[in-house]
């Protein structure tokens, strides 16, 4: 075969790549796409057969009703309990991974039971841990959510952090320490920063897990710190779904998702591809 024959075939095997790609990502933000423009559309255009691509006219009633009923409140709790409990969970589970990773705090056999409280099913133990809410009055508040989600990402970011800080060379630690530094200051003037890619995907992954939590938040809560995903059910009913409503709460409550991942997104790939995965 000729030279000019493999080029041109090595160039239709990227033609196709590409455009296979092209095709499966579209499929993968269709929906995107369709959510964000039910969100803009009329009762009338949401239900019109055919189905209209675009809306007739670019309107946000839609969301001004969800202001206007005070359903955004929900996005609110959401961020207050997704974002507290993940700083304080990336704060102590960075310190004890630490300690893991350089002090070899209960050998191995103690990472290994700390990874696998991450792996209870949720569904096994709410029913008890609601029943010690309710005795200590912790149903629908903040700390209450705040707590338990901290308590189960726990163990996420020490196996992490684990896994990050274990792939930073000791030598650089041992070099602080000899010029003088404290082990606090090696840690925030060494540990961190080598770290830093890992802490931000860390504390993404951490953050996501506690937004998109339903069953914890659906039992734990009523009225006062209802959260996103709880508040979406409100809007289906058994005899109609307020799609409009859905939509415009979708959007809303993917933006605060889509800011962190934009942020963090030099950070995240860099993290993933580092040591986490390392036993």
């Amino acid at each position: 075969m000729s030279g000019g024959a493999r080029h041109r075939r090595k160039r239709a095997r990227l033609v196709l790549r590409l455009a296979v790609a092209t095709l499966v990502t579209l499929m993968f933000l269709f929906p995107v796409y369709w959510l964000f423009m039910i969100s803009f559309k009329t009762p009338d255009e949401i239900f019109h057969v055919p189905p209209l691509w675009l809306p007739g006219k670019i309107q946000f009633s839609n969301y001004w009703v969800l202001f206007r009923d005070g359903d955004v409140v929900a996005i609110w709790n959401s961020l207050v309990v997704a974002g507290v409990s993940s700083a304080i969970a990336m704060l102590l589970g960075t310190f004890c991974a630490y300690s893991l990773a350089r002090f070899r705090t209960g050998g191995e056999n103690l990472s290994m039971w700390i990874i696998s409280q991450r792996m209870i099913p949720p569904i096994a133990v709410v029913f008890p841990i609601f029943l010690i809410y309710v005795y200590f009055g912790m149903v629908d508040t903040y700390a209450g959510l705040i707590l338990l989600y901290t308590a189960f990402n726990l163990p996420y970011v020490i196996w992490m952090m684990r896994g990050y800080i274990g792939d930073i060379p000791l030598e650089l630690e041992e070099s602080a320490l000899v010029d003088g530094c404290t082990r606090w200051q090696t840690l925030w003037r060494v540990v961190f920063p080598m770290a830093r890619a890992g802490l931000m995907a860390t504390a993404v992954f951490t953050f996501v897990f506690a937004w998109n939590d339903f069953l914890f938040a659906l039992i734990l809560t009523r009225t006062e710190v209802i959260t996103f995903p709880v508040m979406l059910t409100h809007y289906f009913g058994g005899q109609s779904n307020f799609w409009s409503k859905i939509a415009a709460m979708s959007v809303l409550g993917t933006l605060p998702i889509f800011i962190a991942v934009t942020l963090m997104q030099r950070y995240l790939v860099r993290g993933i591809s580092l040591g986490a995965v390392k036993g």
